[in-house]
């Protein structure tokens, strides 16, 4: 059991170094002996500090969510950014991409028609400068396009001035119980049909992207040139529920203290209360997991209810309950809201914290 620091503070989110470096290795890994192009989804982490080292590592470039997000990375250095989203562009948010695009390759994404006729409008000659890659719905039936539908936008964005480099998608329905190898086939089908009806309407396609943490290590190579997963550096209580980590790959964990125990009896449930609510852990439970989160040192428990500030926490019959005081490290469910709540996280390796490292990109959601 690793112990929390003495000079951590509860609640606080700490990030192992020793662990998130072998994650980001591992995966880079994986994906260079597929001849795959690793793209990670910055937005998970937020911050530079992690992004130099996956680029480090070999990544191509970074995927972000959002023009802000982008800024942020770029500011810190990146010089290759996706903005893996179907933007609305109106006009000051073509005066940013066209700033943007003056200190590094940015490439955006769209799934209509009208979008990319819109951004082509407030962006005039600077749409050149651009590259635009069409949304493919290839099963999690979110933004994207069926891939017959392709072309039509793909024509659109060249008319409105960019350059249309492929097409992207995010297999999202790969985070349920059996579903990820699935979905990374039904991403390879999807992708690889839109791929296929662009180059025969006359579109050089050079990057089909794809990709999710728990797709990614699944991902074919007949159509897919590049994959994008975000969760992979950190791991979090999901990605355990659907067997894509292990406690050992856990990177980030929250550290909480227990302010309230319960021995139960036969009215109300053996328990205790820990200072690590939703304003720190997120309140993301999918239908399928079973609870709120994870503890890393008592993966038998479960986190039965969040407050704002308050974690409560079904102890099993026949272990030890915590003592009040003690403290415990909780995996979040969604480690990319997590890290979204908090200023900075601290940095930790040998059971010392060695750094704190700002979460740059928080709240730069435009």
């Amino acid at each position: 059991m690793n112990a929390i620091p003495a000079e951590i503070d509860t609640p606080d989110i700490m990030v192992e170094l020793d662990v998130l470096d072998r994650n980001i290795e591992r995966m880079a890994a994986a994906l260079r002996a597929k001849g795959l192009r690793l793209r990670p989804h910055a937005k998970t982490h937020k911050m530079p500090e992690i992004a130099a080292r996956q680029l480090a590592a070999g990544a191509v470039g970074l995927t972000v969510a959002t023009i802000g997000e982008a800024e942020v990375f770029a500011e810190h250095g990146a010089t290759d950014l996706f903005i893996a989203y179907p933007l609305w562009i109106g006009p000051r948010q073509a005066e940013r991409l066209r700033r943007l695009a003056g200190t590094a390759k940015v490439a955006i994404g769209t799934d209509s028609v009208e979008a990319a006729e819109a951004a082509g409008r407030h962006l005039g000659a600077a749409a050149a400068g651009i590259e635009v890659l069409v949304e493919i719905d290839s099963g999690h039936h979110r933004s994207g396009v069926r891939p017959e539908q392709a072309v039509a936008v793909a024509r659109a964005a060249a008319g409105a001035g960019f350059r249309v480099a492929g097409v992207f998608t995010f297999p999202g329905h790969g985070y349920a119980p059996d579903m990820p190898a699935k979905a990374a086939d039904q991403e390879q089908q999807a992708l690889g049909r839109a791929a296929e009806l662009l180059a025969a309407a006359g579109f050089e396609v050079t990057r089909v992207s794809g990709g999710s943490t728990p797709t990614a290590e699944l991902t074919g190579t007949s159509a897919t040139t590049e994959v994008r997963p975000g969760v992979y550096v950190f791991g979090d209580a999901q990605q355990l529920e659907l067997g894509r980590c292990t406690m050992a790959d856990i990177a980030l964990t929250v550290a909480a203290t227990v302010v309230s125990r319960h021995e139960g009896d036969d009215t109300t449930p053996r328990r205790l209360v820990l200072d690590a609510g939703s304003k720190v852990l997120g309140g993301d439970r999918a239908a399928w997991a079973t609870g709120f989160g994870r503890l890393m040192d008592h993966p038998e428990a479960r986190i039965t209810a969040l407050s704002e500030h308050h974690a409560t926490v079904l102890w099993p019959d026949g272990g030890d309950l915590p003592a009040l005081g003690e403290r415990l490290r909780v995996v979040p469910n969604h480690v990319c809201v997590a890290v979204n709540l908090v200023d900075e996280v601290a940095v930790v390796s040998g059971g010392k914290v060695v750094d704190r490292w700002r979460v740059a990109a928080r709240g730069r959601n435009a």
